[in-house]
């Protein structure tokens, strides 16, 4: 026999946020619980399942019909040759008729179980999906993409397949094993002792095995969504890792992580798969032993005045209905790998529906005004400190005041907390202390959508769907007319590039613009934001990806974009924002300096030092 590989254990399981942490996680969702919320799943279509029920006792019963009607046509052949035709040929017709119906039915339970699955596979898939759609962005911050869709994908098919088809095994086994049990003690009582024996020590081997086999499912599972996260991000960034001939790397340590789910998932089959044989060998003894004493009774009663305790008949028809009584157990055992990955998927799921959605806006206290967004254009950050974690702080202490329609600038080193300030704007975090005001009305007890909807955002980092760059453009207004794109487009001094597109407007972009350039995909989010007209704007190096020519172009258009609005501007480059209303230079999650450009040249501190190394670089 192979030897398998060593089973993980604490020494040996590979350093993970890659499994570990993950698999402690999701074993804190018991069996009971997976089992009941798939359930509720199931009870959700009660007609079809009744349906099923219904078909799946009346084939049964059918089938078991069987072994019966066979030791009844057996006891019609006499023992001295005198075979009573008429009996034989009346059982087996009966038999075949039973056996021909009861296959029919089999076939429709399948048919309609496979569209049970489907129909709770949908729903599930719905429910995973628009929950990642409520989930935080500081979630998606600490969990790979990869390892989601994973989720999403793998392990729902994983517990599709289990409901179509090991479902169907494990109740349709119940009804033959409870049918079995009540036809042999009727047909010969005597010989269910041997029962008395075998069923304990089946019973107490396959709950040791399966306690021991359903760690290693849980672990399987966590290291395929690790691989399959790690797997995006390399993909993803194809193009860093060959400019920097790293192909070798990745490979190897792809092949690193592909080993460590390879062994993860042996470990998984290789211990699952020994409780089938060991099952089978067992039944197996048993209908040894019931042959072994039936033959002996019967020999042995024969003779006796009372006659034999059951006839050869009988004695047949038990030994088929012990054999279609181990059946179930040893299907049950055979598959009990497909259970324990659809249990473990089921956990990592359920894991993902438990988690923590945002705030909904029903459980707003205030409001930001009677429409909604903010009318006035006011923001305050009133003494926020901040951190991504209860460990580390980000941000200590933060006040800043952009009243209406003014321009402040936020620079300074990376990692001295800019984004982060962004990030609490925009609610995608709550700060730890602190408020946030839009208007007066502090952020955190407004509704979440009323917030957002009333900034409007321009990352360095773009960001285009599958789509027509018309509805790329109308992207956060869906009523926007055509003349409306045209118009944003024009400001934004891209629309002589769209019109050189084959389509013009209606020209389809790849999934994240990856047929046009990063410039030209940052023209477009600026057009989107152009059309959306907010009183709030966050611009992000919202010109980084441009040249220099229609960088020039755009600081006129932005400066249109920028009237009549509150303006966040995150800058390294201080040309940019020389016009701010208030620069406020930032260092280590802390505000060093704030004023005006002259006010912060004048002052000689730290504005004045890196505007001036800014400038000396451009001399150079």
């Amino acid at each position: 026999m192979t030897k398998p590989y060593n089973l993980p254990n604490k020494t040996n399981m590979p350093n993970m946020q890659k499994g570990t942490d993950r698999n402690d996680k999701f074993s804190k969702i018991s069996k009971k619980s997976v089992i009941f919320r798939i359930l509720k799943y199931l009870f959700a279509h009660k007609a079809m399942l009744l349906l099923a029920a219904v078909i799946m006792i009346t084939s049964n019963l059918l089938s078991l019909e069987g072994p019966e009607l066979s030791g009844k046509a057996i006891d019609a052949i006499g023992e001295n040759g005198n075979v009573d035709f008429k009996s034989v040929f009346y059982y087996t017709g009966l038999m075949v008729a039973f056996y021909a119906v009861s296959g029919a039915l089999s076939y429709l339970l399948s048919v309609i179980m496979i569209s049970v699955s489907k129909s709770v596979t949908f729903r599930m898939r719905k429910d995973v999906f628009e929950h990642l759609c409520d989930l935080p962005v500081g979630y998606f911050d600490k969990n790979q993409a990869g390892d989601l869709v994973s989720r999403l994908t793998y392990d729902i098919d994983t517990v599709n397949a289990s409901l179509s088809n090991d479902l169907v095994h494990i109740i349709s086994g119940s009804i033959t094993v409870a049918v079995c049990g009540y036809k042999m003690f009727k047909t010969a009582p005597i010989l269910m002792l041997v029962f008395t024996v075998t069923i304990p020590a089946l019973i107490f081997f396959s709950r040791y095995r399966v306690k021991k086999v359903r760690p290693l499912f849980s672990y399987r599972s966590a290291q395929y969504g690790f691989l399959n996260g790690y797997a995006e991000e390399m993909l993803s960034g194809q193009k860093t890792i060959r400019a920097y001939s790293k192909e070798k790397v990745i490979i190897s340590r792809f092949d690193e992580h592909n080993d460590e789910a390879v062994e993860a998932e042996y470990n998984a089959d290789y211990q699952g798969c020994i409780l089938g044989p060991s099952v089978n060998f067992i039944n197996n003894i048993t209908l040894s032993l019931i042959g072994m004493f039936g033959v002996l009774i019967f020999i042995k009663t024969k003779g006796s005045p009372e006659g034999a305790m059951f006839t050869i008949g009988a004695l047949s028809s038990f030994i088929q209905y012990a054999r279609r009584f181990s059946g179930p157990i040893n299907e049950t055992a055979n598959i009990v790998s497909d259970i324990q990955s659809a249990l473990s998927a089921g956990a990592r799921i359920f894991t993902l529906l438990d988690e923590k959605c945002e705030p909904q806006d029903c459980d707003a206290t205030e409001k930001l005004s009677e429409s909604g967004i903010s009318e006035e254009g006011n923001l305050k950050v009133d003494n926020v400190t901040f951190g991504y974690t209860e460990e580390k702080t980000i941000l200590h202490n933060i006040f800043i005041n952009a009243p209406k329609h003014k321009t402040v600038a936020l620079v300074g080193a990376t990692g001295c907390g800019k984004t982060s300030i962004i990030n609490l704007l925009m609610r995608f975090y709550d700060p730890n202390s602190g408020e946030i005001l839009i208007d007066g009305t502090n952020t955190s007890k407004a509704p979440i959508s009323d917030v957002r909807r009333s900034f409007t955002m321009v990352l360095q980092d773009t960001w285009l769907f599958g789509g027509t760059v018309a509805e790329n453009i109308a992207y956060g207004r869906d009523e926007a007319t055509f003349e409306e794109i045209v118009e944003a487009a024009k400001t934004a001094k891209v629309h002589n590039f769209i019109m050189t597109l084959p389509d013009g407007y209606n020209t389809v972009i790849d999934e994240n613009g990856s047929n046009i350039s990063k410039g030209q995909k940052q023209l477009i989010t600026i057009a989107r934001a152009i059309l959306l007209d907010t009183p709030f704007l966050i611009l992000d190096e919202a010109t980084s990806n441009v040249d220099s020519h229609t960088e020039a172009l755009l600081h006129t258009a932005m400066d249109e974009i920028m009237k009549n609005k509150t303006c966040i501007i995150v800058a390294h480059r201080l040309s940019t924002i020389k016009n701010a209303d208030t620069i406020i230079v930032m260092e280590k999650g802390r505000i060093l300096e704030e004023g005006s450009h002259d006010e912060l040249i004048a002052k000689n501190g730290n504005y004045a030092a890196l505007y001036n190394s800014q400038f000396d670089l451009v001399l150079d």
